[in-house]
């Protein structure tokens, strides 16, 4: 009999965060796989035994491309902290004890910086313990912000998204011949690499955003109202793009700043950050006192797998795969990454590195791909970013809308 698989998807989701869970079971039934369990929610669901068995649900190559294309995750996701042993091990006892009830030999989590904190702890106390069940991370987040891979499966896809809607937010703007600010409010808690993406609807048709607000570069009001008139000096419609997690000098979000502090998950994130485009919106009306307009693209940055990567799509299958070649192998206590090779032509390969490097570690943009003054991004950024939205993945259409799976 071959090993027994165990998968599950943890975090936000993203487009094709089940390109991801596609590439590890195809893979795992490739290699001869004995049994390939999902947990449905996450370690959550796993604690309450809620598994479902991947060969009922995925054993057709129809249902392996509708995942593939599908968005959000599959099997549902959580956002449960494992406590470390020390502060609670009954847990511990509970989860390896149900490993050895389903004859589990590997672990795979799909999941952005928490979940490789999970895979972390899982993978120590086995080797504690002397269990041979292999733990890998498979790297998955919109935000882009895990260590020691070139980028993260979904961030490709959600910034070819944001590059789009800028785009023709840009071309709406432009219809009156009235002055207006419109300030469009893009994910990304303490990394602006999603903001970053805006800068990539620039081209001969397209002037791009004219400023982008990025939590890497302090926020300053003065200056910020300064930048503001004096492109407002220049041209009637301005587009700023801007990250729901700007900070002041002493780190204050915005959209807290605005009234809009929230409660925290069970990570100490603040559990949605929501806010900051209308702050900024209120604040340009206030000292400009021109029209303006605050616009969140919210959680369609994640979903909109109608406008997905091609590139995304084929190295979010293949870091799955990755990660179960590398349980294959023996490895545990590792993630799979993507190490890029060139980027024209754009090629990359997969990798596994230590997990216990990438949890709980943040990967913000080099101060030296923003401009100097903070509102725009170098080429440097562009030779980074361009390559990654390449190409689409056109969904299965019937009757006229996109054809998913569902559990």
């Amino acid at each position: 009999m071959g090993m027994n698989f165990l998968v599950g998807q943890s975090g936000g989701p993203t487009a094709v965060i089940n390109s991801s869970l596609a590439g590890v079971y195809a893979t795992a039934r490739q290699s001869g796989a004995g049994k390939i369990y999902g947990m449905q929610y996450g370690i959550q669901g796993l604690l309450d035994e809620k598994l479902v068995d991947l060969d009922e649900k995925l054993g057709s190559n129809l249902s392996i491309e509708l995942l593939k294309r599908t968005p959000s995750s599959y099997l549902g996701s959580c956002r449960y902290k494992l406590p470390t042993p020390e502060e609670n091990e009954a847990v511990y006892h509970k989860l390896f004890a149900l490993f050895a009830k389903y004859e589990i030999d590997a672990v795979l989590y799909i999941g952005g910086n928490d979940s490789m904190d999970t895979i972390a702890k899982l993978s120590a106390y086995g080797a504690s313990i002397g269990s041979p069940i292999r733990f890998i991370g498979v790297p998955k987040t919109i935000d882009n912000d895990l260590m020691l891979t070139d980028h993260t499966p979904g961030f490709a896809s959600a910034g070819k998204f944001i590059a789009t809607i800028t785009k023709e937010l840009i071309c709406d703007s432009n219809v009156y011949d009235l002055q207006s600010v419109t300030v469009a409010e893009i994910m990304g808690r303490h990394a602006g690499w999603l903001a970053a993406c805006a800068s990539l609807a620039k081209g001969d048709d397209c002037d791009g955003p004219d400023m982008i607000l990025l939590p890497e570069v302090a926020f300053s009001t003065s200056r910020f109202l300064e930048q503001v008139e004096k492109i407002r000096r220049e041209k009637n419609n301005i587009i700023i793009a801007a990250s729901e997690g700007v900070k002041t000098e002493d780190g204050t979000f915005l959209c807290d700043l605005g009234g809009e502090s929230g409660p925290l998950d069970a990570f100490g994130h603040k559990a949605a950050l929501s806010g900051t485009s209308r702050y900024l919106a209120g604040l340009i009306q206030q000292h400009l006192g021109c029209k303006t307009r605050a616009i969140e693209f919210s959680t369609l940055q994640r979903c909109a797998s109608h406008l997905t990567s091609r590139i995304d799509i084929n190295e979010s299958f293949q870091v799955g795969g990755a990660a179960v070649q590398a349980a294959l192998n023996g490895e545990t206590g590792r993630m799979s990454a993507i190490i890029r090779q060139s980027n024209v032509p754009y090629q990359s390969i997969c990798q596994t590195v230590d997990v216990q490097a990438v949890a709980n570690k943040e990967k913000v943009i080099p101060r030296s791909w923003i401009s100097e003054d903070g509102t725009q991004l170098t080429a440097e950024f562009e030779a980074y970013a361009r390559p990654l939205i390449q190409g689409e993945q056109l969904p299965i259409f019937v009757n006229g809308v996109p054809q998913h799976i569902r559990l």
